[in-house]
């Protein structure tokens, strides 16, 4: 691979993701919207997903696509269906168009899964979520999946470390969302991200969705506790027990293994 560009890159995972893939000596091009601060060596291209016309200058001649872009953080589900599957619609699309031999990978969620799971859910599942970020990511994933590409999808955890705040998030979110404190959730650390994306790069997970997730899931009160916040916990029963956890058990066989593999070994090594 000598090109590639990354959507998402100022975002929670993309700022993150970046600077390794340039570590890793990969050319990279980033789609912004507007002047923004970026690794050295990283090129912005400026271009907006929901703009068909501003795409073909940001793919062209480029060996890979990395998807990250996308919108939940809003009350606005218009929006969030117009930038999740409108604007896959647009880049896969372009990609098709003006990089057909570029391999496209897309960043999903375990959202999509069905809360109310016997089991950690594994890829083959069927997948009907009513809330407008799962469900608009589910029509990208399809989108994708019924393009001429070579693609792979990622259905990514709750993802945290490299001082993001998302595990000091935990007592908000629980709080706004009412999450029992023993409910647990997969999780991975961004040098994990960028694991599997760079196995996803090299061709491992082509034509595949695969659930990426560390060895060990997280309770909201532990999450809390290694966020800086503690929580009360509770004795009250527990529903869906198993609503955000993902089997990874594919992900290991296509040769998948993170490499901070618990969250407790990534505060011990102070990577949280």
């Amino acid at each position: 691979m000598t090109s590639l560009l990354l959507t998402g890159a100022t975002g929670l995972v993309g700022s993150r993701l970046l600077p390794r893939l340039v570590d890793a000596g990969v050319t990279c091009r980033a789609l912004v919207r507007q002047d923004v601060a970026l690794p050295d060596g990283v090129r912005a291209v400026h271009g907006d997903l929901s703009d068909p016309s501003s795409l073909a200058a940001a793919v062209e001649d480029v060996d890979a696509v990395v998807h990250l872009a996308a919108l939940f953080r809003t009350e606005d589900e218009d929006a969030i269906w117009r930038a999740n599957r409108d604007g896959t619609r647009n880049l896969v699309s372009a990609v098709e168009a003006d990089a057909p031999g570029a391999r496209f990978v897309m960043a999903s969620t375990g959202n999509v899964y069905d809360h109310g799971a016997a089991r950690p859910s594994r890829e083959t599942d069927p997948c009907a979520p009513t809330q407008a970020y799962p469900a608009s990511k589910v029509a990208a994933e399809e989108l994708l999946r019924g393009s001429a590409l070579t693609w792979s999808i990622l259905r990514l955890p709750f993802v945290y470390g490299d001082g993001d705040g998302h595990l000091a998030s935990m007592p908000t979110l629980a709080g706004r969302f009412g999450l029992h404190p023993a409910h647990s959730y997969s999780v991975a650390h961004h040098r994990d991200v960028a694991v599997a994306v760079e196995l996803a790069l090299a061709g491992r997970f082509d034509g595949r969705i695969v659930n990426i997730a560390d060895d060990a899931p997280l309770t909201v009160l532990q999450m809390a506790e290694l966020g800086g916040t503690p929580i009360e916990g509770s004795a009250e029963p527990l529903e869906s027990p198993w609503a955000g956890r993902m089997d990874v058990t594919l992900a290991h066989e296509l040769g998948f293994r993170p490499t901070v593999p618990t969250a407790y070994a990534a505060a011990r090594d102070g990577l949280l």
